[in-house]
């Protein structure tokens, strides 16, 4: 019997926050069990099938990252389907922390997370942390769309 399934949010969060450990570098080995062979990932800029390039996404990230850390500010859980509201604190190796905020659509399959879907305003949020670039940024936006 597959012990790696996914029961309550309560769960889901232990393991999601589990990714980041003391050092800030991420490693996913943890919570990859729970996500199925055929998980569906979507996020602002990808979309991914199959563990095996997702597993490789998440290497990516790491690669990337001096620092990263993950917290779930809330979340629900109805059935097999997970809604969480995060933010993601990330440094990349030459600039210094933003935080990325968001929130992720999960369904659940025997346990396993099967889709993913990821919603946040990437380069708002990135452009949000540059002095001097957010204003004009944010008067753009306004401009075009709103």
């Amino acid at each position: 019997m597959d012990e790696c399934r996914i029961t309550s949010l309560a769960q889901f969060s232990e393991l999601w926050q589990g990714i980041y450990s003391l050092s800030g570098r991420p490693c996913w080995d943890g919570i990859l069990p729970y996500y199925h062979e055929d998980i569906l990932f979507r996020d602002s800029v990808q979309e991914i099938r199959g563990i095996g390039p997702f597993t490789a996404m998440t290497r990516r990230l790491a690669e990337r990252s001096r620092d990263l850390e993950f917290l779930i500010h809330n979340g629900v859980m109805d059935g097999n389907v997970i809604f969480i509201e995060w933010e993601m604190v990330i440094s990349y190796k030459r600039y210094p922390k933003s935080s990325v905020y968001g929130s992720s659509r999960i369904v659940l399959r025997d346990g396993k997370v099967a889709e993913q879907r990821d919603y946040y305003d990437l380069w708002g949020d990135i452009f949000d942390n540059i002095p001097g670039f957010r204003r004009l940024y944010r008067s753009f936006m306004r401009k075009r769309f709103g």
